[in-house]
């Protein structure tokens, strides 16, 4: 920006219809535009996932780290990366009415996929 240009001083006109709301009013319509900024991220967050996001959720769910690496792998080789690993174990997990370890160890162990998969309705 050229230093010589001064930047036209239209903050009364530019703030015109936030005048005359209530500091409540003002507060409202902050918070309704930072959830619109940011919805799109929330979104993001959402809908897609990573192999070192899924590790990390492995390893919260009591798996080594190489354990985690594995499973991350197997579920991409599977084609089960958009439900996310966690949410494979977990399934597995609930369908075979075991704890999340056991669930998981199947599963590195090739036991289990066909039966998440046909789960989530996804084709071999």
């Amino acid at each position: 920006m050229d230093k010589t240009t001064a930047r036209p001083d239209d903050y009364r006109e530019r703030r015109k219809h936030l005048a005359t709301l209530s500091d409540a009013e003002l507060k409202e319509y902050f918070w309704k535009l930072a959830e619109q900024a940011v919805a799109p991220l929330v979104d993001l967050a959402r809908t897609y996932t990573t192999p070192s996001i899924e590790r990390s959720v492995l390893l919260r769910m009591g798996f080594s780290s190489l354990e985690a690496k594995v499973l991350v792998e197997k579920t991409i080789a599977h084609n089960l990366m958009g439900k996310g690993a966690g949410h494979v174990v977990y399934r597995l997990s609930r369908l075979e009415n075991t704890d999340i370890k056991s669930a998981g160890l199947m599963l590195l162990n090739d036991t289990g996929w066909e039966k998440v998969k046909e789960s989530f309705g996804v084709q071999s």
